[in-house]
């Protein structure tokens, strides 16, 4: 199973670095987004600050719907999705690949907007680093794993662009919560860092829970 999820990430980020179409979108609109805060917040007031944990999860919210949209949409279009089907390999397989293909894109758009939006707010951590990476990383993963299955859920409707944000947000948004917070509270106020493990445990369960959910549940989805 997992080598068949392998293989099929593989595939999906080969294709993505022949064509780059869906990381430069998400790129181009994270950058997008981060210039609209810039000029829309004065950088040198200190009270800005607090809108930084907002934008960083705008910006991976967004940009990871856009990549969630493409991901059983471009198998849809090319007639592939019946030949991964009917392969000799498990439908959690297919789930898990592109759940690895998005997340992996999903660390890119991070890696190459969260430093040019400190730079450009002149934030400066003192302290946290290594939080702050941890709540990224499994606040990415809830929303991406549950994404992806409901990706697979939408894909198969006409109006799938538009119906996978109405089925995401109410899904994930605990998740969203418990990172904003939890972001906000390792920014700013890193001595109250036991409120901010708090949000870190709370997401942490759900992400497994929901994982777990998504990777039983799958096939019913893929067979519709």
């Amino acid at each position: 199973m997992i080598r068949s999820a392998l293989l099929i990430a593989k595939k999906d980020l080969y294709s993505e670095l022949k064509t780059k179409q869906v990381l430069a979108t998400m790129i181009i609109f994270a950058g997008l987004v981060i210039l609209v805060f810039s000029f829309a917040f004065d950088p040198a007031n200190n009270t800005t600050k607090a809108v930084i944990p907002g934008v960083i999860w705008v910006i991976i919210v967004f940009s990871g719907i856009l990549g969630l949209n493409r991901s059983f949409i471009s198998e849809q279009r090319n007639d592939t999705m019946q030949g991964l089907m009917i392969a000799p390999m498990d439908a959690s397989s297919i789930f898990l690949g592109k759940f690895l293909a998005n997340f992996s894109m999903m660390l890119v758009v991070e890696l190459v907007s969260l430093p040019f939006l400190f730079l450009l707010f002149d934030f400066q951590m003192y302290g946290g680093f290594g939080y702050l990476i941890l709540v990224l990383m499994i606040g990415s993963f809830g929303f991406i794993s549950i994404g992806t299955f409901l990706a697979a859920l939408a894909a198969n409707s006409k109006s799938s662009e538009m119906l996978l944000p109405l089925l995401l947000f109410p899904v994930t948004s605990p998740i969203l919560i418990g990172a904003v917070q939890a972001t906000k509270i390792i920014l700013t106020n890193i001595e109250k860092l036991s409120s901010a493990m708090a949000w870190i445990q709370l997401i942490s369960a759900y992400d497994v829970i929901f994982f777990v959910l998504c990777f039983i549940l799958i096939e019913n989805v893929l067979e519709v």
